[in-house]
């Protein structure tokens, strides 16, 4: 089938699913259903055959199988699939929701730039409203009070005017656009800045909220309640894997409780588990950038006072910078409100997922259940074996990674999440924290724990069909894909959250050993051509240059400004007066020769006759 055509009967397959589950009253969004077809063509109980096309009477199985599970309402399964999936379609890591945040901002800004950088005002009405449009989004891309206040407006209207007066419109409408835009964020910058600083003096700042103080008590506020629902969490996890437990060593308990069911509630609380401590590591990253903002705010503040005193002009250059620094800090705060909330409401939202609990097993029967029985604690069980040691010299074809012997040993990524392979796949689904200090197998280039050295052993003696073991029971419990982060099996089930971490899988341990190189040094004797051009564009680069300087000559000029810059000295010979007398003055005179020629003009004759006359007198007679 083209992949064209696949996709338009996917797309029917999930529409005709969720208008069954409407029809029953249940809302699922397509992302759950798109979730659910995978699920059910996963398990291989229901028979369909990812190789063969579907049938109508397989399209019509499927639906069948997926609206009969969408409506389970007290089925932890599906109640943590949707918790998978919400989290993946809300939650993203702190750089991508920020830059997501700023996206936003801009474009819910870009009508009212537009609405400024494409303005042709002429008249002072035009120009006056368009300045008052300049203040409504120095005050909008702020976020400092609304630009209906009209205190707040009066407020920013004098900040704004201190540095960008109303007769520098005109100037302004004939820059280009771009440099419009740049020059409203640094007007906004430098406005917020001046608000700030005049709020700390207690001059201003109406409609500012005190960003740093809200935060100082929210976060401990909010670490506070997700901690505390953290361990709640974690104490109902504790009680499930120790009732589990006690049904696989009693197999005669299975009938009455439905092991599968409390399993797959383990698998809910997990998750939900799993969530809270991703969302925690967020807030607390939050908490170390709110407490060093606020120390480099005291800063900025505590620097623009030296600056300004009691001057009554101070240079631009040297506070605007200080404003723009002052107002992204401020910015800073804004953002982390921002995630604080969104981390909050996704909290909020993640308890919806676990109502089947209360319903599938209350207090008072998960209370008689514990009876005789000790819950452990995930660091207990890790210290019970924590002398425990696998020795290398058993494997010889197998590599074992130890805390002492590897430079990066927490980093790498563990597989199934950190929890025991062989557990999970000899009692059919129970979940133990791995202990590293036991060693971690390097198996085909992944890595894996155990809860007890005996687990190691049976493990490594077989692990493919331990890995195998446990991927089938990914297939039937579909919301271990995730959970166990088993994506790399099931290529078609990989959320977008995962496809981010990508690289994380390609972490490789660095082990430490001791060793030692020695090489001799020059094999060979150099040989090293320095004046060797490979490129014939270059030679003739060079002999153009070489001709060229033929025909050059070195001048050197003395100007009237750099005369005077250096003092030079020089020593002669003064000139001698010499004079020679002779015993006999005398003079000679050449005399001047006087020739003409007589008869040029002609006569009777036709002919004419010159003749030469000297008339040069002798030398004696001069």
């Amino acid at each position: 089938m083209p992949p064209t055509q696949a996709e338009s009967v996917i797309k029917n397959i999930i529409r005709e699913i969720g208008q069954e589950c409407a029809a029953h009253g249940e809302i699922a969004s397509e992302t759950v259903v798109a979730f659910m077809v995978k699920a059910v063509v996963l398990d291989p109980s229901n028979g369909f055959n990812m190789d063969r096309t579907l049938m109508k009477s397989d399209v019509q199985k499927l639906v069948k199988l997926c609206v009969a599970r969408l409506l389970d309402n007290k089925n932890p399964s599906l109640d943590t699939i949707k918790m998978q999936v919400y989290f993946d379609m809300n939650y993203t890591s702190r750089e991508d929701f920020l830059e997501e945040h700023h996206r936003v901002l801009e474009s819910r800004l870009g009508a009212v730039c537009r609405e400024i950088t494409d303005n042709r005002a002429c008249t002072r009405e035009e120009l006056e409203s368009l300045y008052r449009k300049i203040v409504s989004y120095v005050l909008l891309r702020s976020g400092l009070g609304s630009p209906t206040d009209i205190k707040i407006v009066r407020e920013a209207t004098a900040a704004l005017q201190s540095v960008f007066p109303l007769a520098e419109v005109g100037t302004f409408l004939t820059l280009s656009k771009k440099d419009k835009e740049r020059q409203l964020k640094e007007l906004t910058m430098i406005v917020t800045g001046i608000r700030l600083f005049n709020r700390d003096c207690g001059k201003g700042g109406e409609g500012i909220d005190d960003l740093p103080a809200i935060l100082h008590e929210a976060i401990p506020a909010t670490t506070q309640r997700i901690d505390s629902q953290l361990q709640t969490a974690q104490d109902l996890a504790f009680r499930y894997t120790a009732i589990i437990e006690k049904i696989t060593k009693n197999p005669l308990k299975t009938k009455e409780l439905e092991p599968y069911m409390l399993k797959e509630a383990l698998y809910n609380i997990r998750q939900y588990e799993i969530f809270l401590q991703t969302i925690l590591s967020d807030i607390i990253t939050c908490a170390q950038e709110v407490e060093l903002m606020i120390k480099q705010l005291a800063a900025q503040l505590e620097q623009l006072k030296m600056t300004v005193k009691s001057k009554t002009a101070i240079p631009t250059s040297q506070v605007f910078p200080i404003f723009i620094a002052l107002a992204n800090l401020w910015m800073s705060f804004q953002d982390e409100t921002v995630l604080i909330s969104v981390l909050t409401n996704l909290t909020t939202n993640l308890e919806l997922f676990l109502g089947t609990h209360e319903l599938l097993y209350p207090e008072k029967s998960i209370q008689s259940l514990l009876d005789d029985v000790t819950v452990k604690t995930d660091m207990a069980r890790i210290k019970e074996h924590m002398d425990e040691k696998v020795r290398v010299s058993d494997f010889r074809k197998l590599e074992w990674l130890f805390p002492e012997t590897t430079a990066n040993f927490e980093k790498l990524l563990i597989q199934y999440r950190g929890f025991c392979g062989y557990t999970f796949a000899a009692t059919d689904g129970l979940l133990l924290p791995g202990n590293p200090t036991i060693g971690i197998l390097k198996y085909k280039e992944k890595y894996y724990t155990f809860n007890s050295k005996d687990a190691a052993y049976s493990f490594a003696e077989n692990p493919e069909r331990y890995i195998n073991l446990i991927k089938e029971k990914a297939k039937k419990n579909t919301e271990l894909i995730q959970l166990l982060e088993l994506h790399q099996q099931f290529e078609t089930v990989v959320p977008y959250s995962q496809m981010r971490d990508i690289d994380k899988h390609f972490i490789k341990p660095i082990t430490k050993c001791e060793t030692s190189t020695q090489t001799d040094t020059h094999l060979l004797p150099p040989n090293v051509m320095r004046s060797y051009e490979w490129n014939e564009w270059e030679l003739r680069r060079k002999a153009i240059k070489l001709a060229n300087l033929r025909q050059k000559m070195t001048h050197s000029v003395q100007t009237d400004l750099s005369h005077m810059r250096r003092e030079s000295s020089s020593q002669v010979y003064p000139p001698k007066t010499v004079g020679t007398q002779t015993m006999k003055e005398n003079s000679s005179r050449v005399p001047r020769p006087q020739i003409f020629i007589a008869g040029l003009r002609g006569g009777e004759s036709k002919t004419t006759y010159g003749v030469k006359v000297n008339l040069t007198r002798p030398v004696d007679e001069t």
